[in-house]
């Protein structure tokens, strides 16, 4: 019997503009999370949601602490949404033709409206884009259909990697969204320091990556892998891990920067009978690859049933 996920295909090919238009709209509202949220380990305050209808910052504090606001991209409705403690709100609509520069503009200027001061280093990151948001006018592709079956995708597999994360005891991050690289991600950790690393590494880089941890993430497609995936690594990477076996029988290694990462193409995926399964199997395959090798304390960190406590 075939369980269905009321999954969509996202061809990456032939969508890559209106994937860059929405990434770069994550990227604002996220840098406007990261400088009015306090600091939580690991980037864990700069990151954004999956919710019932789109993206969301979720709350942000502002005036003091005093109150809050929350942004959000409703894929349902198709717009921009911005509501306070106070009980003010204001939205915009999305559409193809919607300039980056004009989303930023709108939002900045309804978060004025209300009072609430933010002042980013507004311009992209790690995009190749050299312009202030408010200057780019270039990515203009909100494509309503595409966007909407990516969401539908973030959403189930949100879903499926809170599953995953509730079967282990140890320290992990919530399941949520990079906006910096625009891919939904969940990590656990074995609860020991990670060798450090240079001291000319990105201070972002040090911070994500000081203690040992297994992540698993998916993104949807970029110029290396033109097609999206679901993903795993393990920091430290282990000697050998890219013997160890994966399931399904369609996941496998390959070379990300100099180390092994485990991946699952969405599109095969797709094709088995029981998607939730399969993809429960690649995540579980892959941190017992890891954690394995890394000696890390299986039996101690993983949840047992109720009737065993």
């Amino acid at each position: 019997m075939k369980h269905t996920a009321n999954l969509s295909k996202l061809p990456y090919v032939g969508n890559e503009k209106s994937k860059v238009t929405l990434h770069l709209f994550l990227q604002i509202i996220g840098k406007i999370r990261l400088e009015l949220t306090p600091r939580k380990n690991h980037w864990w305050y700069v990151t954004e949601y999956v919710d019932t209808n789109g993206f969301t910052t979720g709350p942000i504090f502002y005036n003091s602490g005093n109150d809050t606001f929350t942004i959000s991209i409703n894929v349902v409705t198709h717009q921009v949404e911005v509501s306070t403690s106070q009980g003010e709100s204001a939205n915009f609509e999305l559409y193809e033709g919607l300039t980056v520069a004009e989303f930023y503009n709108n939002l900045i200027t309804i978060l004025s409206d209300f009072n609430i001061s933010v002042s980013i280093l507004d311009k992209p990151y790690d995009l190749d884009i050299n312009k202030h948001f408010s200057e780019i006018t270039e990515y203009h592709h909100y494509n309503k259909e595409y966007i909407k079956n990516l969401w539908k995708t973030f959403q189930w597999t949100d879903g499926v990697f809170k599953e995953f994360s509730g079967r282990f005891y140890g320290k992990t991050c919530p399941v949520h969204v990079y906006w910096h690289s625009m891919d939904l991600a969940v990590t656990r950790f074995s609860g020991r320091k990670a060798p450090p690393m240079p001291k000319d590494a990105r201070i972002s880089d040090k911070d994500a990556y000081s203690h040992e941890c297994i992540s698993f993430g998916f993104w949807a497609g970029d110029d290396n892998m033109k097609e999206p995936a679901f993903y795993s690594y393990t920091y430290p990477s282990p000697e050998g891990i890219d013997k160890k076996p994966l399931q399904p029988d369609n996941a496998f290694w390959m070379d990300a920067n100099g180390s092994p990462m485990a991946i699952l193409k969405y599109n095969d995926l797709l094709k088995k009978d029981n998607p939730r399964e399969a993809l429960l199997a690649f995540m579980e395959s892959s941190y017992r690859a890891g954690a394995t090798l890394a000696n890390w304390d299986l039996e101690k960190l993983d949840v047992p049933p109720l009737k065993e406590l």
